[in-house]
């Protein structure tokens, strides 16, 4: 069928709206019309080149991974399923998870989807099976991949059934699409890889889609205070409305404030959450956790990056943790509807993150407003 998508033809290039057409969904997979895309910084990150591969990977694949359609947050209504997939049918709506779950490899049968084995897909532009499910109709038919196997920024896309979540009817499609990336990768960064306790002081560095889900899973959690840190002025106000007891405006700003309201003894739990991940804020990050205290690294770096300064002596002698973080460590097929749940039981604020909503041919300008620091959440809504 025919579509519109955003695509990204080459790194530093602007996405480009352009007719797709779609093939018919394979017997693994779910052809899906999107009701609304979050505009999340990882897509920003195929754009100034963070996350594409080397060379000699594409050579080794076969296939290059641009061009692209972007988005991986998303939710919508479900016309077509093929004859193998049995979790979802036509006219159900469900919201995409980021990272795929098959039920089958190690880490999810130990209860770890999100490490699961089919993450290996995620940015190399192919579908779960290898095969690209769309062909590009303007430009000589030229085959195009999608974002972490979804492309949810497209009118309509083709996923595998291992990517969908079935909604309960009573669920907005457009709140649940934030669901599927940044709420649940800030609360679990938050609940489960920093494993935040009633009455922690926690620090979350970086206040964005994911960071403001950190913030609120952390006081969700029952942390004392929870310390917000970002230089823009909007972020840090907004931070207070999910949960935030202090805000600041820099790492060093904040190691100040940490040691003044925990006497010292400084945060059990610091998050960054920053747009990109640098190795040379690990130390001063570190710096603002306790004896025995953890620093989760949620943020995504480049792909090359590999230096990081920090102090091993400080990290053995202290017992301090660094631990990585993807899509919070939570387990989607469990904690996307419980989380939903919570929402609808007024506990968890979804409405609130959207800051504004654009079209599909809006999506530069929503990534204009995200570097200038105008959006907690920019969505496209179809």
């Amino acid at each position: 069928m025919d579509a519109r998508a955003a695509v990204l033809w080459d790194t530093h290039k602007p996405w480009e709206i352009e007719e797709i057409t779609l093939d018919d969904p394979g017997p693994n997979e779910v052809l899906v019309e999107l009701v609304a895309s979050g505009l999340c910084h990882s897509d920003e990150h195929l754009v100034t080149g963070d996350m594409k591969m080397p060379q000699e990977m594409n050579e080794l694949l076969g296939f290059p991974q641009y061009p692209i359609i972007g988005g991986h947050e998303g939710a919508g209504t479900v016309l077509e399923v093929g004859k193998n997939v049995q979790s979802v049918k036509p006219g159900d709506s469900v919201v995409f998870s980021f990272i795929p779950s098959c039920g089958r490899c190690p880490s999810c049968s130990t209860g770890k989807q999100s490490l699961c084995d089919l993450g290996q897909y995620l940015i190399v532009g192919r579908q779960i099976d290898g095969l690209v499910a769309r062909h590009h109709l303007a430009k000589d038919g030229t085959d195009i991949g999608t974002m972490c196997c979804l492309g949810t920024f497209a009118t309509h896309t083709i996923v595998n059934e291992a990517s969908c979540v079935k909604l309960d009817d009573d669920i907005p499609v457009d709140k649940a699409a934030l669901v599927g990336c940044g709420v649940t990768t800030g609360w679990g960064s938050a609940v489960y890889r920093a494993d935040v306790q009633p009455g922690e002081t926690v620090v979350v560095v970086g206040i964005g889609g994911v960071g403001i889900n950190a913030v609120q899973g952390a006081a969700m959690a029952g942390a004392r205070n929870v310390v917000a840190v970002d230089p823009v002025q909007f972020k840090r106000d907004e931070a207070l409305k999910f949960g935030a007891t202090h805000t600041a405006e820099s790492v060093e700003e904040a190691f100040a404030l940490v040691g003044e309201i925990t006497w010292g003894a400084m945060a059990e739990k610091a998050i960054i959450t920053t747009g990109v991940a640098e190795g040379s804020m690990i130390a001063s990050v570190l710096s603002l956790v306790s004896k025995g205290g953890r620093c989760v690294v949620t943020a995504v770096a480049s792909i090359e990056a590999t230096d990081v300064t920090m102090s091993l002596f400080e990290l053995t002698l202290m017992q301090k943790e660094l631990v990585g973080s993807i899509f919070g460590g939570s387990n989607p097929r469990r904690d996307i509807p419980r989380l939903l749940r919570l929402y609808k039981e007024g506990k968890l604020k979804l409405d609130e993150l959207i800051t504004t909503e654009y079209k599909l041919d809006e999506v530069n300008q929503g990534y204009d407003d995200m570097r200038n620091g105008k959006n907690i959440r920019g969505l496209i809504r179809y």
